[in-house]
């Protein structure tokens, strides 16, 4: 299964020594994981929310959104079990675990 890890909060580095640890404890935590990350992901910048009506707000939204990752797992058992060991914990930040359902949008599948 395919589950979506989004990350949520954490401290930001104060120095460029400080961003490098921080660096290498991600590396290390997805390098770590081999073949389950389907995809490292990147870190995201401050979001803007869409409205039913139309109108933007530019605050991050309720729980701003730090990044993402998707990761393979057995379940979601596993897939926490990755979870617990990210380095945004150890910063304060938190991880979102999410299965991600597969949807065939293909013209062809609608036929």
């Amino acid at each position: 299964m395919k589950f979506a890890f989004v990350y949520h909060g954490g401290a930001h580095p104060q120095t460029p020594e400080e961003t490098e640890r921080v660096m290498d404890a991600w590396r290390k935590w997805l390098a770590g994981m081999g073949d389950a990350v389907a995809d490292a992901g990147n870190p995201v910048g401050m979001s803007c929310t869409v409205h039913p009506d139309g109108s933007v707000t530019r605050d991050g939204g309720s729980n701003p959104v730090a990044g993402m990752s998707f990761i393979i797992a057995e379940g979601e058992d596993a897939a926490i079990a990755h979870a617990r060991c990210c380095p945004i914990l150890a910063s304060g930040g938190s991880v979102e675990v999410a299965p991600v359902i597969d949807l065939d949008l293909s013209a062809e599948s609608s036929a």
